[in-house]
């Protein structure tokens, strides 16, 4: 851990310097049988560009707009008959919500990421963390951060 973290009396990180504090709470998310055009859906009326899905309430995968282009409509097949399941992204890295920014960026270095599911000890999926949410609360007059808090354009 990096010692020029403040900690409150218990040791613990505050809320302003953990992902809890940057993090988009209570992500958009579907179950593993729903279908892909079920899922854009959400993201369309949303204005997001991703959705956690779970199998049984749990984590199972992430999808998002690229993957549906990727894997979907470049490759011909009927975003209606396809289920999320099929291909989101399975290969996830995830983090506390006590963890700090600091890890959390970190994180997102080192495996390349744009997204971070922030997940609790049960498994319950209570925030996703983006490259953007910490742009904005860490560097608001950042390119980043200005893309990243403008309305969606549609």
């Amino acid at each position: 851990m990096n010692d020029d973290l403040k900690r409150d009396r218990r040791g613990r990180i505050p809320r302003e310097d953990s992902v809890c504090g940057v993090m988009t709470p209570l992500p958009r998310a579907v179950d593993t049988s729903a279908s892909v055009m079920d899922a854009a859906e959400i993201m369309r009326d949303a204005n997001i560009g991703d959705v956690v899905v779970l199998d049984s309430g749990l984590l199972y995968g992430i999808l998002t707009d690229r993957d549906i282009v990727i894997r979907v409509l470049a490759e011909g097949d009927d975003p209606a008959t396809v289920t999320v399941g099929q291909v989101c992204s399975r290969d996830l890295t995830t983090i506390s919500s006590t963890a700090s920014v600091r890890d959390a960026v970190s994180l997102i270095r080192e495996k390349a990421i744009r997204r971070l599911p922030v997940v609790e000890e049960g498994g319950e999926v209570v925030g996703i963390v983006s490259m953007g949410d910490i742009a904005v609360a860490r560097d608001p007059k950042s390119a980043l951060s200005d893309v990243s808090a403008a309305p969606p354009n549609t």
